[in-house]
């Protein structure tokens, strides 16, 4: 492990998700070369048109009140210095195989090649707890004196990552902590997206779309992770204080993205007169989209979380998937190295960091999809519904 620019001992950050876990390089990650380039001269810092002055409702896994990432930065002189301590870093995903994990990984690439820290390793945990114990220890032997990461389980990835930290190694998490690790003692911080800000975002446009009145039925991530939860509970109380008339009727969770069909079509066969389903990310929410087409409810109002290439095209389509709260994950992987570049030069870091929420409907798709991914929407997005 090469000596810290830092006069104190920080430790590596990864977030957990309870479905991934891997220990060879992920196949599926963009190469750096080919992502989109982090703001290339100047300060390293989060999308400048964000604005900066937008309040963040989410709070941390352990209660912290959330600072702005827009409020980060690493000077020029700032990523001069940590080019010469020559640093390593790996990556280590719960599951790498989406467009919001693929968009993270892109930003840190991005961000970590204007710093001149070299990316040993990527790693996909195919949500598998026991696979992302294998690929930190796999990891450590690379010897990274950063590793930022998303734990796929809090509880059964917390040892792994303790051995991380006695290792040395800096860590920053993505969305969530290992349980017992401590912020400014074990990892450096955790970044997340205003998870609630973004609840309250699918909220609003599901009673846009029903006229503010109806039933709504609402299909949760079955799991103790709290930025699902944060959703969930932000999509609850804005429809309970903002729009009495609207009732959630139903509810079924889900413990795999890939279940979101299934457990939608059970709803609609329980509760035929459903005006709504608030899915609680993307993945399942395609899901949802196929049960409600074979159901013929093409009049249903579905919202979600994260701007994934299939209900964005759902939505320039004006299907049933009317808007969702999007998540900026290419900042949030800028973020994420800005965090670890503190670390490197012994600059205090808060505890909880989060990206401003996004509100996405069809009128503003191409706009919101190029904050999303610091990228043109794909031609068959900006094609649809012309």
């Amino acid at each position: 492990m090469k000596k810290f620019l830092s006069v104190f001992p920080m430790i590596l950050l990864i977030t957990s998700f309870g479905l991934v876990g891997c220990s060879q390089e992920s196949s599926n990650s963009t190469e750096v070369e080919n992502a989109p380039e982090a703001n290339s001269s100047g300060p390293l810092t989060i999308n400048t048109e964000l604005p900066s002055d937008q309040e963040i409702l989410s709070k941390g896994p352990h209660g912290e009140t959330a600072v702005s990432a827009t409020t980060l930065e690493l000077s020029e002189q700032d990523m001069e210095k940590i080019k010469k301590g020559k640093y390593t870093a790996a990556i280590v995903m719960h599951y790498a195989g989406n467009d919001w994990a693929k968009a993270q990984i892109d930003g840190l690439k991005s961000s970590f090649k204007r710093m001149g820290v070299e990316v040993v390793a990527v790693t996909d945990a195919q949500f598998k707890p026991e696979k992302q114990v294998s690929d930190i220890e796999t990891v450590l032997a690379k010897d990274p004196d950063l590793i930022i990461s998303i734990p796929v389980d809090p509880v059964s990835t917390a040892a792994a990552y303790k051995k991380a930290v006695e290792a040395g190694v800096k860590l920053v998490f993505m969305d969530n902590t290992p349980s017992g690790l401590e912020a400014g003692k074990d990892y450096v911080s955790i970044v997340s997206a205003d998870n609630y800000g973004n609840g309250v975002a699918a909220a609003d446009i599901m009673a846009e779309k029903l006229g503010e009145k109806g039933k709504v039925g609402m299909v949760f991530h079955d799991a103790d992770f709290f930025v699902t939860k944060q959703r969930t509970e932000a999509f609850e109380a804005t429809l309970k204080e903002k729009y009495p008339d609207m009732k959630i009727v139903a509810r079924g969770g889900i413990t795999d993205p890939n279940q979101g069909e299934k457990v939608a079509s059970g709803m609609l066969t329980k509760n035929p007169t459903l005006d709504g389903i608030f899915v609680v990310w993307d993945v399942p929410a395609e899901g949802a989209l196929a049960a409600v087409r074979t159901a013929g409810r093409e009049d249903m109002v579905i919202t979600t979380i994260d701007l994934g290439t299939n209900v964005a095209l759902d939505i320039a389509s004006g299907g049933p998937i009317k808007g969702l709260g999007a998540q900026l994950p290419y900042d949030q992987g800028i973020a994420e190295a800005i965090l670890a570049g503190y670390a490197l030069l012994g600059k205090e870091a808060p505890a909880y960091i989060a990206v401003p929420a996004l509100t996405v409907n069809k009128d503003n798709i191409l706009d919101a999809w190029e904050l999303v991914y610091h990228t043109e929407a794909p031609n068959t997005i900006q094609n649809a519904g012309k």
